[in-house]
């Protein structure tokens, strides 16, 4: 008897939907980024009620590293490296907003509603994380 999982290619309504959902994920990243790496009024303001100084230098690194992990999420080879990347980066961002005693919904498990798009959008359209993590019928 043969046990192991079959694993199915993306159909092509799946790619479009990864694809789409992984857009969003990439406008609001780019977005994020280039605020910090400017860095406006609101993102120093911000940092500063999360406990960290008003540092314009923390912030442009934080808006390095969020271009860095998008960008590794949005090349194909590297696609999984970055999804990771963004994982452990969003889990920080959590970690602070827990630290900080945010709202629950909108402020503290936005990052992980940002996690379920990016790994459900790279799901959706790469067979290879597919492989990696099959779901059975």
């Amino acid at each position: 008897m043969n046990t192991s999982l079959a694993i199915s290619a993306p159909t092509a309504k799946s790619v479009i939907l990864g694809r789409v959902l992984s857009g969003v994920l990439v406008a609001f990243l780019v977005f994020d980024a280039v605020i910090k790496l400017v860095p406006l009024q609101v993102v120093t303001e911000t940092i500063l009620a999360l406990g960290y100084s008003a540092d314009q230098n923390l912030a442009r690194l934080l808006g390095v590293l969020t271009l860095l992990c998008t960008v590794l999420y949005v090349i194909p080879r590297t696609s999984i490296l970055g999804a990771i990347l963004l994982t452990g980066y969003l889990g920080g961002a959590m970690a602070t907003h827990l630290r900080a005693g945010s709202p629950l919904f909108s402020h503290l498990f936005f990052g992980f509603y940002l996690g379920v798009i990016a790994w459900g959008g790279l799901w959706l359209r790469d067979s290879r994380l597919r492989s990696l993590i099959p779901f059975k019928n």
